[in-house]
């Protein structure tokens, strides 16, 4: 190795971007960048670009890579694919490590995305000295990881733990899975603004959302109207706040967590919607289940707590 620094890549697939970070022994994210998930023709162009992106962090400092975690939608740890990603352009089972391994020869591992997160809370953010703990990640949609007694659960399938797509509203939305009503078709980036563009034609309240032009919108748009006390932002806001504290009230029924902890950018309207959400939950929180559980905000910072996850995820099966 001549004294090169050794590394572990971590890659947080996303429905929008992917985030690659070289991850030293101690945590600390080295390198970093960035590139569209979108816009390449088929998977293996994907990768193509994933590898090349992978190389040129390499090459900056002449680092020795010891393995690659990949955090993505649907990453299946005991197949080392994609599997049936609703949020990604590419459908069916996508042969993730397979094709990465034949650009690096190292150990390569893949789960669910919001699992890295998971992970990357508890090794390196607040949940080191917490052992059941549910990690949500709202973004382009709704992911989630589970921990229970210290360990990140899998299941059967290696799909344990998928809360975005438990059924918030019978026959409700339909969801990129094939379902209707999932829970993240309501709260995510993507179900904030469809949430706008529904109660638009029956608002009769003044609002500067109208000004915009309802195509361009974003949901960091509607979250800047309501805190400047647009009414029918802070509605918006109010109607994604109940539906995910009822959800986080039924989730704590099965899973009975010490924390829930939020990550991704429409977790950052912390207190337009978390902290409404929390109050949601509590209403609807069985007796025996109140006080018991704490919500907050990553320990992570943006765009760190996957990336860290998915270096740990291969880290913690190596001897070096």
């Amino acid at each position: 190795m001549n004294g090169k620094k050794r590394v572990t890549a971590g890659i947080d697939i996303g429905g929008t971007n992917t985030v690659i970070g070289l991850v030293d022994k101690a945590g600390r994210i080295t390198e970093k960048t960035s590139f569209l998930t979108k816009d390449h023709k088929t998977f293996k162009e994907y990768i193509d670009v994933l590898s090349e992106n992978i190389n040129a962090l390499l090459k900056k400092s002449e680092y020795y890579l010891d393995g690659i975690g990949i955090g993505a939608p649907n990453g299946n740890i005991f197949r080392g694919t994609i599997e049936y990603a609703a949020n990604l352009e590419w459908k069916g089972i996508l042969p993730a490590a397979e094709l990465i391994s034949e650009k690096f020869r190292v150990p390569i591992k893949i789960t669910n995305d919001a699992n890295a997160a998971a992970l990357g809370e508890k090794i390196f953010g607040k949940a080191v000295n917490t052992d059941n703990f549910i990690m949500i990640t709202l973004g382009t949609g709704l992911g989630s990881g589970i921990v229970a007694g210290g360990s990140l659960i899998y299941g059967h399938s290696g799909f344990a733990g998928e809360l975005g797509h438990i059924i918030a509203e019978r026959n409700g939305r339909q969801c990129g899975c094939g379902r209707k009503g999932c829970l993240e078709t309501y709260v995510s980036a993507t179900g904030i603004m469809k949430t706008a563009k529904e109660l638009i034609p029956e608002n009769k309240e003044k609002t500067f959302i109208t000004e915009k032009n309802i195509n361009t919108l974003t949901s960091k748009d509607i979250y800047d109207f309501a805190k400047k006390g647009d009414k029918f932002a802070l509605r918006i806001f109010d109607y994604t706040a109940k539906i995910l504290g009822k959800a986080l009230a039924d989730f704590v029924a099965f899973l009975s967590p010490e924390y829930i902890y939020f990550f991704g950018g429409p977790a950052n309207a912390e207190d337009l919607l978390i902290e409404s959400a929390e109050k949601y939950m509590n209403k609807n929180l069985l007796n025996v289940y109140k006080n018991t559980v704490k919500i907050e905000i990553s320990g992570l910072k943006h765009g760190e707590a996957a990336v860290l996850g998915a270096a740990a995820l291969v880290r913690q099966n190596l001897s070096v």
